[in-house]
């Protein structure tokens, strides 16, 4: 009777599925549905909590006040998308502890653009305007998303986001219309993030494990590569206004299919940094790992708390 049931759950999830009706926590969804869902929620809230790392490290070394502000609210926004995300995914029947542990033992990724070093200010603009950017390409279709909580949570972030890439690109305008020097530092930037920013798409859509599967339940919207592309072509006039160099040598329009091409991306690099062999993964969850543990006397109040009015209820109810 079961084998039946689930039968027909299955053919009305299809059929939702196509008609672009959200899946809501309480509704019937196949197993490899909810697992697809955690892995990629996860991993998104993941990058957004250790994505504060390398901006958090330029809070107290921002060249002006106003600067510092901008950079501390940032911070604390990306630190917020986590937090939506992670109760998102929650609701999936998933543990916060769970879902942390997952990302301590290297068993759950983070984006692979948070390995790298933020080595002068000028990483600060061009994680706001590369970084943050190629995540707006990508999270915008994400707004569309088949499953209800996650749809919702990304209406908000990516409001929050475009005000993170116009921070971003405030910063290497003024850097790249600056003196030698902060043009020259500009320039460094760029040509450090462009590769990395470029990667955040995950591998091509032929070589992807999970690409298929997302396009098929509507989770992803758009390709690896089609998001790509969207990004570069939007991405080198920015770069035209900064009068800087581009980063690619081989980045030329290509007037028949009206598209920039680009050179191949050095995967053997992207797949070092995600398994965990990038510059900077080690510290990355070093310090998670030193302030989860520090933060545990917060977590160990609220449960705390939870279990004193959870005693007061049923007092009450005897």
């Amino acid at each position: 009777m079961q084998k039946v049931d689930d039968a027909q759950a299955q053919i009305e999830f299809d059929r939702r599925i196509a008609d672009e009706q959200k899946i809501e926590p309480s509704d019937w969804m196949p197993d490899d549905y909810r697992k697809n869902l955690i892995r990629q929620m996860s991993q998104h809230a993941h990058s957004e909590v250790i994505g504060m790392q390398p901006e958090g490290n330029w809070i107290t070394r921002a060249p002006t006040l106003r600067r510092k502000a901008v950079l501390l609210s940032k911070v604390q926004d990306e630190g917020g998308h986590g937090l939506y995300l992670y109760s998102a995914t929650e609701s999936l029947g998933i543990t916060r502890s769970d879902l942390i542990q997952a990302l301590q033992t290297g068993m759950a990724k983070y984006a692979s653009i948070f390995n790298y070093p933020t080595l002068t200010w000028a990483d600060i603009g061009a994680i706001g305007w590369l970084v943050d950017g190629a995540a707006i390409v990508n999270q915008i279709s994400l707004q569309r998303t088949s499953y209800g909580p996650y749809a919702r949570a990304m209406v908000r972030i990516c409001k929050e986001e475009s005000f993170h890439q116009r921070q971003g690109y405030e910063i290497m305008y003024q850097l790249a219309h600056g003196s030698v020097e902060q043009k020259a530092m500009a320039q460094d930037a760029m040509n450090r993030n462009w590769w990395p920013s470029l990667m955040m798409f995950g591998p091509h859509d032929s070589d992807s494990a999970h690409s298929g599967r997302s396009m098929q339940w509507k989770i992803k919207r758009q390709s690896n590569d089609y998001l790509r592309q969207k990004f570069i072509d939007q991405t080198v006039p920015q770069i035209e206004v900064l009068g800087l160099d581009m980063p690619d040598p081989e980045l030329k329009w290509n007037e028949e299919k009206g598209h920039y091409d680009s050179g191949e991306i050095n995967w053997e690099e992207f797949y070092q940094v995600i398994n965990g062999s990038g510059p900077c993964n080690y510290q990355r969850l070093k310090h998670h790992k030193k302030a989860h543990k520090e933060g545990e006397w917060v977590r160990e109040a609220v449960r705390a708390y939870q279990e004193k009015q959870q005693a007061k209820q049923d007092k009450t109810a005897a």
